[in-house]
């Protein structure tokens, strides 16, 4: 009997994630994959799977889903309640599913997004090499829904396991590597651009709180706060130009937006600084409060 799981309940946004397709930008293709991939890597690990392996990522209402077959599960990322066939079980851990069981992966209570990990891995069709859905572009998987059977790759887990454990030592879990006080702290490069804004609106962004908002999703997060103005000089449009991930670009109105995994691969907004390492905005709930600094602090 093939291995597959059942989607029961797809949850808000669902879908296929992997480490993303790099090295496509020059064709227009985002790098997409895991927001979190620190979180997929743990999940990866604790059931034997290489870091690599294709798992779903859940948006704030997690999802459900049963292994007909059975198999080993582990849940990272946001906090959340997780339950196999209604009996609570531990998340961040591996756990045994019986045949036939169902597995529900509850509200996120802290954090955004989880991230299942199923022995074997999810074998859903590659495309340039990855198995991730690109929200913007439209490649790889659709979004999940109710119903959707993905197959499964074959799982060893005796040979897996035996190298998970020296693989969760380096990756840290959610509550190590994001949630870390009342705010969350970004380190950021300046540039490329930043010479198109005033020397007070850079002074801004490195010392003025910012709100997440309800708008962001795996394109970009969206901040509300104080507007940052361009220099005189620099009024005009900027021609499209690449952008990577992290890109802290500043539309018209001042309000900046960070790309996140599905971003596109060019764009004519001025770019003032780039954020080193977005994981911890994979996890920031609206109206989170978010804080820039130079990488030396």
């Amino acid at each position: 009997m093939n291995r597959v799981l059942e989607i029961v309940r797809a949850g808000a946004l669902t879908t296929v994630q992997d480490l993303g397709r790099p090295g496509y930008a020059h064709l227009g293709v985002p790098r997409s994959g895991a927001l979190d991939g620190p979180a997929l890597r743990r999940a990866n690990a604790l059931v034997g799977n290489p870091e690599d392996a294709a798992g779903l990522e859940t948006t704030l209402t997690g999802c459900g889903f049963r292994l007909p077959t059975g198999g080993l599960v582990a849940v990272c990322g946001a906090v959340a309640r997780v339950r196999v066939d209604g009996v609570e079980a531990p998340s961040d851990a591996a756990v045994e599913v019986p045949a036939g069981g169902l597995v529900d992966v509850g509200r996120a209570t802290d954090g955004v997004r989880s991230y299942v990990a199923v022995g074997g891995g999810l074998a859903v069709p590659p495309v340039l090499g990855s198995r991730s859905t690109d929200t913007l572009s439209g490649l790889g998987p659709a979004r999940l829904r109710d119903g959707d059977r993905l197959p499964l790759g074959a799982a060893d887990a005796a040979s897996g396991l035996a190298a998970a454990d020296a693989a969760l030592g380096t990756v840290r879990s959610y509550t190590e590597s994001v949630r870390n006080g009342p705010f969350l702290s970004l380190a950021v490069r300046l540039g490329p651009r930043d010479g198109w804004f005033t020397a007070s609106a850079v002074a801004t962004l490195l010392s003025t709180p910012y709100t997440v908002s309800p708008q962001s999703n795996r394109v970009g997060a969206r901040l509300a706060g104080a507007a940052l103005t361009r220099a005189d000089a620099f009024a005009g449009e900027l021609p499209s130009e690449g952008v990577v991930l992290g890109a802290v670009q500043v539309p018209a109105d001042g309000q900046p937006l960070v790309f996140l995994a599905d971003h596109p691969t060019t764009g004519g907004y001025p770019v003032i600084a780039v954020v080193t390492d977005v994981t911890a905005l994979a996890q920031a709930r609206p109206g989170s409060t978010v804080r820039f600094h130079g990488p030396e602090r």
